[in-house]
């Protein structure tokens, strides 16, 4: 096989890969999962401090 033959195959798949990501990212059913995704630094009301990281670590 040529060279540039391969290189074309594996262009289109990875662009069909790229697109298929696409899609799925902007999926009307992926939504609510990305809202609340976003939202995880904002769910707790304590400020973030050294002992707090430490005192989750040993719990977990």
């Amino acid at each position: 096989m040529d060279s540039t033959l391969i290189d074309s195959i594996w262009t289109v798949v990875v662009m069909v890969i790229f697109i298929g990501i696409v899609l799925w990212a902007w999926s009307g059913k992926r939504k609510q999962d990305f809202d609340e995704a976003a939202n995880i630094p904002f769910n707790e009301n304590r400020p973030v401090t050294t002992e707090n990281i430490s005192k989750e670590k040993s719990h977990g």
